[in-house]
């Protein structure tokens, strides 16, 4: 299984990409296809609807292809104000939206429709950014996308790793597991049909 994991954030010493490297990690030892993903290396500026039509980026529609050739997704997602970033925010527009001129990405939702999403944060708080969660789930219901049950905050992310940047408890690390289980198994039973 093809499985795309990526953090909603650049930040150099992010919690939430130390939780995306643990998930890869994890993941692939589970015998998924891994691809992991960093925001940061693609070039996609803020949203501008002047901007898209002087033409689509080039590094939007490459991860419009990207997001698409992969049934399954893990998305690691800060919470800021008690909800998702505007990095997070704005590359999903930005992949939503259809580029007019093109027949195949003139369809809005060809790089989400039917994907499986497991949906991961972590945070310094006690509640482990799940805020964040409440807020990106409607969201990715919007894109047609199926959103796994199990989901998991990482509460006091900044003890939660060792110095390796793995992390430094057995039972996060089987609620991760969980969580990859099931995107695991369902984009199997869906790709089947």
């Amino acid at each position: 299984m093809k499985l795309l994991v990526f953090a909603g954030s650049t930040r150099a010493q992010s919690h939430n990409r130390k939780l995306a490297r643990e998930v890869a990690a994890l993941a692939t030892a589970s015998g998924a296809d891994v691809t992991h993903l960093e925001l940061g290396d693609y070039d996609v500026p803020m949203y501008n609807a002047d901007l898209e039509a002087q033409g689509t980026p080039a590094d939007v529609m490459k991860l419009k292809q990207l997001f698409y050739e992969h049934p399954a997704w893990i998305i690691c997602t800060p919470e800021y104000n008690a909800s998702y970033p505007a990095l997070l925010k704005n590359t999903l527009d930005w992949l939503s939206s259809p580029v007019k001129s093109d027949p195949v990405w003139k369809d809005d939702f060809r790089f989400s429709r039917g994907k499986v999403v497991g949906v991961l944060s972590a945070s310094p708080g006690a509640l482990g950014g799940l805020r964040s969660q409440s807020h990106l789930v409607p969201l990715l219901f919007n894109l047609h996308c199926w959103v796994s049950p199990k989901v998991f905050g990482l509460g006091r992310a900044h003890t939660a790793f060792d110095e390796q940047g793995k992390l430094a408890e057995e039972g996060n690390r089987a609620r991760v597991q969980d969580v990859i289980d099931q995107v695991l198994w369902a984009a199997s039973r869906l790709q089947a049909e």
